[in-house]
This record gives C-alpha cells, structure tokens and sequence, in this order.
C-alpha cells in the first residue's frame, strides 16, 4: 500500500513537471530513473526521462534521451522503513508510479507511449506499464 503523504508530493512533483514541459512528440518511452542520493541516509532521487525508442530486449533503451527533467529530483527518505535498503526503495518507488499509472492526472500521457520503466541508473529496468501491440 502506498503511503498517502509521500505519493501526494510524488503526486504533485509529477504533475507539475508533465504540466510545465513539452515532452517531445519522438518520446517512445518514460523511464523514473532512481539513484542513491545520500546513501548513509537512505535517501534515494526519482527522475523523470522520455526515450525516443523502446525495445524490451536492449535494456539500454533508456539510455536514448529526448528529454528528461534533469536536476529536478523528487527524493524520497527510507530512513523509518523496516528495511531502508535500495531494494524497499525500489518498491516504494514503483508503488507510486504505478499508483500515478492507474489514476494520476497525466496519466493518460505516460501511458500514450510503448512503456513506462523503473530502475535504478547502473541496474535493470523493471516495466510498470507496456502498451498493447
């Protein structure tokens, strides 16, 4: 179950950056790209990038950025969970995607293209959503 504070302020983080950017049309795919931001501390970074091509077999596709909101992070601190490690961080993280996915605002937007992804930057690519051919 996603935690109502935090998915307010992903909520809110999200929506402001798909109302306050023009993502361009050759975006193919989304990708929330995670990263330890201060280890020691349990605090893991969330970024936003649109791909211009998906291929479900090349996990590099993530890698062909369009767009991206770069230096605007959405952080989240693991420091209270149980377990605080990468991994609870990873599912905490997919739970409000995937909470966005079925009835965020724009959600409609993320899933108008062929995927939507979740990994951290030097590991694999977990889909949360993959258009219907």
């Amino acid at each position: 179950m996603v935690q109502i504070e935090i998915y307010e302020e992903f909520e809110k983080w999200l929506n402001d950056l798909l109302e306050n950017n023009t993502i361009p049309d050759d975006a193919k795919a989304f990708n929330f790209n995670l990263y330890e931001e201060f280890e020691e501390d349990s605090i893991y970074g969330v970024q936003l990038i649109a791909a211009d091509r998906f291929d479900e077999n090349d996990p590099d596709w993530a890698c062909d950025e369009v767009w991206s909101s770069e230096e605007d992070i959405f952080c989240v601190d693991t420091s209270d969970e149980e377990d605080s490690g990468w991994k609870n961080a990873m599912d905490l993280i997919g739970g409000l995607v995937s909470e966005y996915l079925e009835n965020g605002l724009h959600r409609n937007l993320l899933r108008s293209t062929d995927a939507v992804g979740i990994g951290f930057v030097d590991g694999e690519i977990e889909l949360l959503y993959k258009a219907e051919k």
